[in-house]
């Protein structure tokens, strides 16, 4: 039986299951769904603050432990992570970013002023060989975003000979000259980046006609063949897909989207580790709303894609809070919460959903900037800390490649009051955003087994939820757990494990019913066989 709650001011709690009886839930193991694609654990790395210098790369004379000038221990963080694909050079920087600058020696690579981040002088000695090498190191695909923005259809052209060409072309004579003989495998190649904003400003039937100009010269080579990505929206932007969809149609395989979790665009927006309750909720709802949003784009790219030819890749998501304090302005250095570790587990969740559609997912950013999985020490003293965020993608690898399965679970749900934001989200805002306190995904993995992640984001209420698995019979069960004492708590260069996963023994097995109990402000994943 539902119950009523009384609504505070700002807060209120809808309808949901009943405090004194467990959740009822089901995982149908018998009515599989798409596989999940492995790319949805994507990273993205730009030339942004310590991103990439002092992050991925030191260079090969660094003090600081390094293979072929790559951080020792953040390259070995990220090979556990089995990083499917890694989006380079950005973002906004790839719309000033010209590819000759960064390759050659690195002594006579020419220096640009990085207009978009803080105006810091980049040296390019991180280019395209850097990039390619360190991504066939990680085992993981290159996903190479070109200047549309600032850059000519010649540039492009020839960038996409210098890296796939196997021939006696001029490019890859060029590249042979500069120490790589064999071509790079290069799969994933955006067509500009945010063309609406930083990449030219443009209308969306403008950069459709760039769009086409720059892919007719951007040749197959050498057998590679390239998984042509449009720049696609941000978040409510629904024409702009549709106009691309019309007008681009099939010359494109993929369109991106954009989606923070951001409390504006304007002003302050908010610490990452100094929130309220109210802060808390409202972010987890903001997060949240994702699916509204791909549920909507992915209408318009029903109605004109019915085959299902084109994805949906959201190459930009994760939190945006203000740059922690005494940290150089434009770098977006931020710290990771509890809260950001539920924002990773949530998004991913529904990525899991709409995978039949959503074929990418890279999160902003890998390194040092935004909601990233490891922070190196910017005093220079070679330290290096896991974030919450890092934790959850670890957690969550077993999902790569599984075949997802439908759940059905009730919750309460928390309703954030918009207006308490309404000054940073305007009008459009109007309302109340929910938060279900409640998330699960279920998978069926490779080797027969089922992963099953379940959150349980409400501040102050454990819950225990039984899971009836139709067209599975369990038998053993297993998990890890990833929880604090507090959803502001986060991991420094002093205090590395605040919060990290440890073995989780709560879930009982039961007539066949996996009962799990779930404590506040945790996620637990557990492996059934």
């Amino acid at each position: 039986m539902k119950k009523a709650i009384i609504a505070t001011i700002t807060l209120a709690l809808a309808l949901g299951a009943s405090a004194a009886d467990n959740v009822k839930a089901t995982v149908h193991a018998d009515q599989p769904g798409a596989k999940i694609n492995r790319e949805i654990y994507g990273q993205f790395s730009e030339h942004l603050g310590s991103c990439i210098y002092g992050g991925l790369w030191v260079g090969e004379d660094s003090e600081i432990p390094n293979i072929n000038g790559y951080r020792k221990d953040v390259f070995e963080a990220l090979k556990a992570l089995k990083i499917p694909v890694m989006r380079w050079p950005g973002g906004c920087f790839a719309d000033d970013y010209h590819w000759m600058d960064g390759i050659g020696p690195k002594d006579q690579r020419p220096s640009l002023r990085n207009n978009n981040w803080g105006g810091t002088i980049e040296d390019n000695s991180f280019g395209t060989h850097e990039f390619l090498n360190l991504c066939e190191m990680l085992g993981c695909e290159p996903y190479i975003s070109g200047n549309v923005g600032s850059g000519t259809v010649k540039e492009m052209a020839q960038w996409v000979e210098y890296m796939t060409s196997n021939g006696d072309t001029p490019m890859a004579r060029l590249r042979r000259q500069n120490g790589r003989d064999k071509a790079w495998h290069v799969k994933y190649f955006g067509i500009g980046n945010e063309a609406w904003g930083c990449g030219g400003n443009m209308t969306p039937e403008y950069y459709s006609d760039e769009f086409r100009k720059f892919n007719t010269y951007l040749r197959d080579q050498s057998g590679n063949r390239l998984f042509r990505i449009a720049s696609g929206a941000s978040d409510y932007d629904y024409n702009w897909t549709r106009v691309l969809m019309d007008r681009i149609g099939h010359r494109m395989q993929g369109i991106s989207l954009h989606y923070y979790t951001c409390s504006g665009w304007g002003g302050s927006k908010g610490s990452a580790t100094k929130f309220n309750d109210d802060q808390y909720y409202w972010a987890l709802g903001k997060c949240l709303e994702i699916e509204e949003v791909i549920k909507k784009h992915k209408a318009i790219m029903d109605e004109k894609d019915p085959y299902n030819r084109i994805g949906l890749m959201v190459d930009e998501w994760g939190t945006w809070w203000d740059e922690e304090p005494g940290t150089i302005p434009g770098h977006l250095y931020q710290q990771n919460a509890l809260r950001d570790a539920f924002v990773a587990a949530l998004s991913l969740n529904i990525f899991h959903k709409y995978t039949a559609r959503v074929k990418m997912a890279n999160i902003a950013q890998v390194v040092n900037v935004l909601q990233s999985m490891i922070l190196t020490d910017q005093k220079g003293t070679g330290h290096m800390v896991l974030t919450p965020t890092y934790h959850v993608f670890e957690m969550y690898t077993p999902f790569q490649e599984a075949t997802f399965l439908p759940i059905d679970l009730e919750s309460e749900i928390m309703q954030v009051s918009k207006a308490y934001f309404k000054e940073k989200e305007g009008a459009r805002d109007a309302g109340y955003r929910p938060c279900p306190l409640l998330s699960a995904s279920a998978a069926k993995t490779t080797d027969g087994s089922l992963v099953l992640a379940v959150t349980n984001v409400s501040l102050d209420k454990d819950q225990t939820i039984d899971f009836s698995i139709e067209g599975y019979q369990p038998k053993t069960v297993s998990g890890r757990i990833l929880t604090s004492k507090r959803v502001d708590d986060f991991n420094d260069f002093s205090h590395p494990d605040v919060v990290a996963p440890k073995d989780y023994s709560d879930a009982k097995l039961k007539n066949g019913v996996v009962s799990v109990k779930v404590p506040a402000k945790s996620i637990v994943v557990l492996s059934i066989k």
